[in-house]
């Protein structure tokens, strides 16, 4: 059996490990280097360009030299970044498109090309095919991101045994070989694209999140280009597209030395033809235009400790992973957050391939005594009648998991139920967001006797599975949710953020809808039911079920929950004489 190798398929650079004797190694190139860009050129007549012969071509060629396309994987057109040099295809709500060279390729066939390459590196140096892989994705990666990714490998000829969230990668680097009772730590993962925080218990061997949040577009690649638009002002004449990627190069040169230096020059060579520009840079500088950027990550931190319940006092460690973790603003914002300086023993480059490598360990049984939980970030259900959102599986369920419900029919005689499928925390379905539908037949039966039963499966990669069964006829439809929620992390945001905003009117919404529906079930079954028998009741009491009928109408009006709620037990009570009747009727007709 061949290898399981560990890759981290990064947004600005990846890698590629392997277990050896117990330990994970990460593997080099030909050049002697482990760090690979994430970067594909695509020149006139030759095959692509892979790593940093193609990130020297950005200067030269940027139109057909494609980077940080992993903020692309699953995503449709009219979300994305637009702070590319080169050109992005597709009509507008399709699949993101890259074009080069006249030819339109999807984000997953370019990182197919890198992880070609990261496959080439490790055989060379294995002297072993290799088949089988690991791949990290950030946390917040939704459905149709996870199943592109796992494209990609496939696309690269690769069997992905396992996508692994890039946080929880992180602490199995730093965490297994210093386990202790019940610790709990927090991964703060800022890279090149991606923003990460996940909150995890490690407890004899156990690693289980407790919760997770993020942004997939939010990372240096955005410093970098606050920065170049910052240095572009005072340099004349860098619109042009060469000249702005030799620019964004410098830039990125020169926020690396001020990570190390209170100040630096960009150099930056023959603009136009002119002589060369050199421009003074402070560290002060460079955080202030850092700064708004840095700063959004605090309201995710906050967010993620919210909904693990615990405090800042309550962790352990704080792990940084991702080179932009490097810069001192950012470590002296995570130290103001989380109320202690953080941990910094690992490299941030590679502690996510480095869990990887682990992680592939675990598969293979390489690495014993490990155990990884993972957990969904949003909850899952389905829609019912009225409209409401009836949740299967809540948010931080630990994952791989399986839940199911049963429900019934809504009318007499229905012949099928729509079984839509939604994403997030809202009450009423309209709300949340649909991850898709489809029809289950069954056999015509009278109101509430169908029995359909719903299943959701959410598999270790965390990709969801859905099952529709009719229990009377075994007639099943199970559907692969490809495509999840094709929405900017913002929107994701904003998710959470309504609903605890708008929690009181949901619960209002809900608890109105619930007693809505009970008042259009009860109110033509008391009228049919007065037609029927009326005449054996006294005129005092249908005198009483008129005015409460009147009284459930009026206030359905009004959409107030609680009076409707108490209208509906009041005309539920002053029928009770009334249904007593039709019991001993139905008794008597047997």
């Amino acid at each position: 059996m061949s290898a399981i190798v560990g890759i981290d398929l990064g947004t600005t650079n990846s890698l590629v490990g392997v277990m050896e004797a117990g330990f994970p190694i990460l593997l080099a190139d030909g050049d002697g280097e482990r760090l690979t860009p994430s970067v594909v050129h695509f020149p006139a007549e030759s095959a692509p360009l892979v790593g940093r012969t193609a990130a020297r071509m950005r200067a030269i060629d940027p139109e057909n030299t494609i980077c940080s396309a992993k903020r692309f994987i699953g995503r449709r057109v009219g979300e994305e970044a637009d702070d590319v040099a080169y050109l992005l295809a597709g009509e507008r709500g399709e699949p993101v498109m890259i074009r080069a060279r006249g030819v339109n390729r999807t984000p997953e066939e370019i990182a197919a090309e890198v992880l070609k390459k990261l496959r080439a590196d490790a055989e060379r140096a294995l002297g072993e095919p290799i088949t089988r892989a690991v791949i990290t994705v950030p946390a917040y990666f939704n459905d149709a991101q996870r199943n592109a990714t796992k494209l990609a490998g496939e696309l690269a000829g690769l069997t992905v045994e396992r996508i692994v969230n890039e946080p929880t990668a992180a602490a199995l680097a730093y965490g297994l070989d210093r386990l202790k009772e019940r610790s709990k730590i927090a991964v703060f993962d800022l890279g090149g694209g991606t923003f990460d925080i996940s909150i995890l218990e490690l407890s004899a061997g156990v690693f289980h999140v407790l919760s997770t949040n993020g942004n997939t577009r939010l990372g240096g690649d955005d410093i970098d280009a606050a920065l170049v638009a910052h240095l572009a002002e005072r340099i004349a004449g860098t619109q042009d597209a060469a000249l702005r990627t030799r620019l964004r190069e410098a830039a990125v040169e020169a926020k690396h030395r001020l990570s190390e230096s209170e100040a630096t020059t960009v150099e930056f060579p023959f603009v136009s033809g002119r002589e060369s520009v050199s421009l003074s840079l402070t560290r002060l500088e460079l955080e202030r235009i850092a700064a708004p950027i840095v700063e959004r990550t605090r309201a995710h931190c906050l967010r993620a400790l919210a909904d693990a319940k615990l405090t800042p006092a309550d962790l352990d460690e704080i792990i940084l992973v991702g080179g932009q973790t490097r810069m001192p603003l950012v470590r002296r914002l995570v130290a103001k957050i989380f109320g202690k300086e953080p941990n910094t023993s690992q490299n941030p480059d590679e502690a996510v391939a480095v869990g990887a490598v682990i992680q592939a360990g675990i598969l293979s049984g390489a690495v014993q005594n490990v155990v990884l939980l993972d957990i969904t970030p949003l909850s899952l259900g389905i829609e019912t009648f009225g409209g409401l959102m009836s949740v299967i599986i809540p948010r931080n369920s630990t994952i791989p998991i399986k839940r199911g419900e049963m429900f019934t029919n809504a009318v007499s005689g229905q012949r099928s139920m729509l079984v839509r499928v939604l994403q997030g925390e809202r009450e009423m379905a309209r709300d949340n967001w649909e991850l898709g539908k489809f029809d289950l037949e069954f056999e015509p039966a009278p109101k509430s006797q169908a029995r359909v039963g719903v299943q959701f499966e959410i598999d270790a990669n965390g990709i969801l599975r859905v099952l529709a069964r009719d229990t009377k006829t075994g007639r099943e439809r199970t559907v692969e949710m490809t495509s999840a929620v094709d929405v900017s992390d913002e929107a994701v945001e904003k998710m959470l953020e309504d609903s605890l905003e708008h929690a009181f009117e949901d619960m209002n919404d809900r608890a109105f809808t619930e007693a809505k529906l009970k008042a259009d079930e009860m109110l033509p079954a008391v009228r049919i039911a007065l037609e029927q028998i009326g005449g054996e009741l006294s005129a005092e009491e249908k005198q009483t079920i008129a005015a409460r009928v009147v009284e459930v109408e009026s206030t359905i009006a009004t959409g107030a929950a609680q009076p409707l709620k108490k209208a509906v037990a009041a005309l539920d009570e002053a029928t009770q004489g009334l249904a007593a009747l039709l019991v001993e009727r139905a008794v008597k007709g047997r």
